[in-house]
């Protein structure tokens, strides 16, 4: 049964024990809900949840593991022969699960019945004709040893997938049957579904915090992994970023870390003057109608794609910068500083761009919590409203203002499709801000592409860039959160 459907059915039980616990219970106490511990509700949501929530939760346990135990069983079967020259274990599983998925596509289709799949010889039948009419294409030709690892990755995944729907079917029956056999009408169900309800928003706060905690981990380990096939010292210390894949690589994180400290300084250059005095204007100037017409306005540039500002970076701002800086005596200034439209200075413009809501909207909410008592006093005691906003609501706002400064900057450091179509790709120390260069988020994004089987430090070297760009971030995202409650002013 699809999955889908196999929710569906849950549901409809669920739904069911909730009707049949409800009524068992106004049953036993004759009618009467006087005599009932709980409201009738209460019971029917036992029985529900009862049958509900254990089959749901060992569904997405059987979707998580199933996959993982099917690929590492069926990986076994591949011999080392066919993982050659131009070719890895992930490309040729690759194919095994193509292969799969066009043998069950077939048999749905009825293509082909489920004992010729059994009798399908790759040297004797055209697997890739078959395949290639239902619409899926191979990496290469099917091999007989591919096949029966398809035909096993097909098999594995039919059979789990029955024991799955048997397994959560029983258990949401077994939930069902026990919670009405304990529903009557001194049964505390009230008690029962709060515990349960509290169990279940402590599991959903935990997930949070058990999902940063495996990022971590996975990082952690991968980094390992890397720095045992790695210099470390050339890794923190080393000056040049060159991986070749020969085993020769130079892979320092220096020049990365310069180029995303530099594009994140342009753009908080930009968006920190811009936000901070939009948002006094919008909170001490503006009347209610131009704040509520300009906020929400300005807040839009939030919720804009930033592959959308990597498209404006490359094709609006990039060459309106080589007009002004290049193009010889073409050019706005008659000098050629700027060879091509991705530079540091693209990428930090238009991130600028992009981080001007996130400045303004906190810096505004943190000026609009200043008390109105402090600008009144300010006001009684002879300043003008400028002189106001600069001597008593500003300092007021200052803690604030900084922790939003310090989070959009951790914001403009994970940053990737505006540096990717803004900055370039080049990876070296330079103060000129009309040259190309790269970031840290820019390169993992380039190590990690394409077919990669992390036996590699050039691989491997991913996972040390994330953990490091992660401690970054989290220090100030931390330092953020500091400045804030040490030097915050408590209102009354």
């Amino acid at each position: 049964m699809p999955t889908f459907w196999l929710v569906v059915l849950l549901l409809v039980l669920s739904v069911a024990g909730y009707v049949l616990g409800r009524s068992r219970a106004l049953a036993t106490a004759g009618g009467d809900m006087r005599e009932l511990h709980s409201r009738p509700a209460y019971y029917g949501y036992n029985v529900l949840l009862s049958a509900l929530v254990p089959a749901l939760g060992v569904l997405a346990v059987w979707l998580l593991v199933q996959p993982m135990f099917i690929e590492t069983s069926v990986s076994g079967m591949i011999p080392e022969a066919m993982i050659g020259e131009g070719s890895t274990l992930g490309l040729v599983m690759s194919d095994v699960r193509r292969t799969a998925d066009g043998i069950e596509l077939a048999i749905a289709n009825g293509a082909i019945t489920l004992n010729e799949v059994k009798a399908l010889d790759a040297e004797a039948t055209d697997v890739r004709a078959l395949l290639g009419d239902l619409g899926i294409a191979l990496g290469s030709e099917v091999s007989p040893e591919s096949l029966d690892a398809a035909r096993a990755y097909f098999s594995m995944r039919s059979t789990g997938q029955t024991a799955m729907t048997v397994v959560t079917v029983l258990l949401a029956l077994a939930g069902l049957a026990y919670a009405y056999s304990r529903t009557h009408k001194d049964f505390r169900a009230r008690n029962v579904v709060e515990r349960g309800i509290m169990a279940l928003l402590i599991l959903a706060a935990s997930l949070a915090i058990l999902t940063t905690v495996g990022i971590v981990l996975s990082m952690v380990f991968e980094t390992i992994n890397f720095f045992g096939l790695h210099n470390w010292k050339d890794f923190f210390f080393g000056t040049t970023w060159a991986p070749n894949f020969r085993g020769d690589s130079e892979l320092s994180i220096l020049p990365l870390l310069w180029g995303t400290l530099y594009i994140s300084v342009i753009a908080l250059m930009v968006a920190v003057p811009i936000g901070l005095f939009a948002a006094i204007y919008l909170s001490e100037y503006a009347s209610k109608a131009t704040r509520s017409f300009a906020k929400p306005l300005l807040e839009i540039l939030a919720g804009i794609p930033t592959i959308v500002y990597g498209l404006f970076a490359l094709l609006t701002v990039g060459p309106l910068l080589v007009n002004i800086f290049g193009r010889g005596d073409e050019g706005l200034l008659g000098v050629e500083w700027m060879s091509g439209a991705t530079a540091v200075l693209t990428a930090g413009l238009v991130m600028g761009i992009m981080l001007i809501p996130f400045v303004s909207s906190l810096s505004d909410d943190i000026i609009n919590a200043v008390p109105q008592s402090m600008r009144d006093g300010a006001l009684g005691l002879g300043a003008t409203k400028s002189e106001t906003v600069r001597s008593v609501v500003l300092p007021a706002a200052l803690p604030g203002i900084v922790g939003a400064v310090l989070l959009a900057a951790s914001r403009a450091i994970g940053e990737t499709m505006i540096v990717v179509m803004g900055a370039g790709a080049i990876a070296k120390f330079s103060a000129n801000p009309l040259e190309s260069m790269t970031t840290i988020t820019t390169r993992i994004v380039s190590q990690l592409t394409g077919d990669t089987d992390f036996a590699s430090p050039e691989t491997l070297v991913a996972f040390a860039l994330g953990l490091t760009l992660f401690v970054l971030t989290l220090g100030l995202n931390v330092l953020a959160l500091y400045i804030v409650r040490k030097y915050r002013e408590q209102y009354e």
